[in-house]
């Protein structure tokens, strides 16, 4: 499934319909007075959560949205109906941005999650509406009040409980293939994900959502390679799992695990807070248990949070399921 994270739409709610200037005209009613009714209700444009929705995908081929206006008065007191609101449904995480004035307008997370984003137009009133006891013959009618115009961007931020994290071709993409049904594309050069991919990810009777974040470089808190589009997503984790090339020297593997570290510290210090666990991966191949060791030792990161894995070969990955369960449960912490 290709993955849509932003997209920019305009919708418009229906006008109000019009009032109906009328009199009753009836054999032995010379006297007929005004029978104009009132016009119905434009419709409002609502953007309402559904938890079958996880990309924006939809609005890349549909951006402009029209609720349907109301129905006009008519004669003998006959109302205009109201037009039915326009529901757009749009996945769990989408926040709701003002294009025009850059104002945050809500942040859909949860299913039924609801943003009445442009109101109907009222009706307009018929001439019986103006009838009084000094006016008995009014011939006036009110127009529909026009509805409402404006410009979103909606931006999507996954949520996921876990993310995986690390420089590009860590193997994060390979892991998430190993322990859910997700398949990612896999390849043997950088920035293989170039967006982001949920699995769901089940162990000892409880499941967790695992997203596959894209590979961050330095500098990406502004903007270098993928990095503000990973780093948005980061933010809706509750624990992260970094990802390390264990086929690199020690040296290697620390800086690589500082550099992803001081990005994400950069964008928003509340992620480097988060339960976080170290994958060390590739230890299928020669010396990478060694080098693994001696990189925790110099970052002086607990032993019990360290897990040696080879998500080619499945080496170790039911410990590190173990381990991403308790992640969950755990309060986060500095190192």
């Amino acid at each position: 499934m290709q993955f849509i994270d932003e997209a920019t739409i305009t919708v418009r709610s229906g006008d109000g319909g019009r009032g109906c200037a009328s009199f009753r005209r009836e054999k032995y009613v010379p006297r007929g007075g005004p029978d104009g009714g009132n016009g119905g209700n434009g419709g409002s444009v609502i953007l309402q959560v559904s938890p079958n929705l996880f990309t924006l995908l939809d609005f890349r081929y549909r951006r402009i949205f029209k609720a349907k206006r109301g129905q006009h008065g008519m004669g003998k007191n006959m109302h205009g109906k109201n037009s039915p609101d326009l529901v757009i449904p749009v996945p769990p995480g989408t926040m709701v941005v003002d294009d025009g004035t850059g104002e945050l307008l809500a942040d859909l997370t949860k299913e039924g999650d609801m943003l009445r984003v442009a109101e109907g137009g009222r009706g307009g009133r018929g001439n019986a509406s103006f009838a009084t006891s000094t006016n008995r013959a009014p011939d006036t009618a009110q127009p529909g009040i026009p509805g409402e115009q404006r410009s979103l961007r909606l931006t999507l931020k996954l949520i996921a409980q876990i993310g995986l994290v690390g420089l590009p071709n860590a193997g994060k993409s390979t892991l998430l293939s190993r322990i859910s049904r997700a398949k990612p594309k896999i390849a043997d050069y950088p920035f293989t994900t170039l967006s982001p991919v949920l699995g769901a990810v089940s162990h000892n009777g409880e499941e967790i959502v695992v997203a596959d974040l894209p590979g961050l470089i330095e500098g990406a808190h502004r903007g270098a390679g993928l990095g503000l589009r990973f780093l948005k997503h980061a933010e809706r984790t509750e624990g992260l799992v970094h990802v390390l090339d264990a086929a690199r020297s020690a040296e290697e593997i620390a800086e690589a695990y500082r550099v992803v570290r001081q990005e994400m510290e950069t964008f928003h210090p509340d992620l480097v807070a988060r339960p976080t666990l170290l994958a060390f991966n590739k230890m299928d191949l020669p010396g990478a248990r060694e080098a693994a060791e001696r990189a925790r030792a110099e970052l002086n990161f607990p032993e019990r949070d360290a897990y040696y894995i080879s998500a080619a070969t499945g080496q170790g990955i039911p410990a590190l399921l173990s381990g991403l369960v308790a992640l969950r449960r755990r309060p986060s912490y500095e190192l």
